[in-house]
């Protein structure tokens, strides 16, 4: 099976504030990869160091075969990834933009690719979130929490990536919009062809659409296997450090 992605005794934090420590992850085309750990164990950072965002000290971040490891983050874009953060995030960066309407912002996220190819992929992402075609005329500032989570992901496969990166996505949203973004995820896998980095708190049904698993606490990696062969016992576990 194809690499898309290639993590490899990966040493990375912010400054001197070190957070990584030897870290190796593989995403396979096709698959969806989760990443699970406590707050504070490195997630993120793990993300951010993929797409130039965090400092990496040593060991390498492996594209397809080209070595990005510490290349920035609109070079990592360009290269095939879309990373869509946390709202809010520790960088203060909006994942969208307020004053434009769903449809603006599916059409700015397009920039870069050519014009005739921007029609398929708005319909691609309102394949993927159907609410989004009825709430195409609405400025984004007017979404509630879980429409503009649908519209930051939509953003992020207008670029037809080969690598998606999600950081928490249903955190903060309603028991059943939980479950409609993990069908969600699923179907930007089996329809759309694109491979997955997830981050999730919510475990159990991360875990049931997962391919495989990595477990990240204080900065290691305790487990990495089948997602289906993680069950809560072992993770609680895993997450107290035993």
């Amino acid at each position: 099976m194809a690499e898309v992605l290639r993590i490899e005794r990966l040493e990375a934090g912010y400054g001197r504030f070190h957070v990584l420590f030897g870290v190796d992850l593989v995403v396979n085309a096709g698959e969806i990869v989760v990443l699970l750990g406590p707050n504070g164990a490195g997630k993120s950072t793990l993300l951010n160091s993929v797409v130039g965002m965090a400092d990496v000290y040593s060991g390498r971040v492996v594209l397809m075969g080209r070595d990005i490891t510490g290349k920035p983050p609109h070079e990592v874009t360009k290269f095939g990834v879309a990373y869509v953060m946390q709202s809010p995030n520790n960088f203060g960066t909006p994942n969208i933009f307020g004053e434009l309407t769903v449809y603006e912002n599916l059409v700015a996220a397009s920039a870069g690719i050519p014009r005739e190819e921007v029609p398929r992929r708005i319909e691609d992402v309102y394949g993927i979130f159907p609410k989004l075609r009825e709430l195409r005329d609405r400025k984004a500032k007017f979404l509630s929490g879980g429409e503009r989570q649908m519209l930051a992901i939509g953003m992020g496969l207008m670029k037809s990536p080969k690598l998606l990166l999600l950081d928490e996505p249903t955190a903060g949203l309603a028991p059943k919009l939980v479950s409609d973004f993990f069908i969600a995820i699923r179907d930007i896998r089996d329809k759309l062809g694109i491979s997955i980095l997830l981050v999730e708190q919510n475990a159990r049904k991360a875990l049931e659409i997962g391919d495989r698993a990595y477990v990240l606490v204080t900065g290691r990696i305790k487990y990495s296997g089948s997602a289906k062969a993680l069950d809560e016992e072992r993770l609680a576990e895993l997450f107290l450090g035993h």
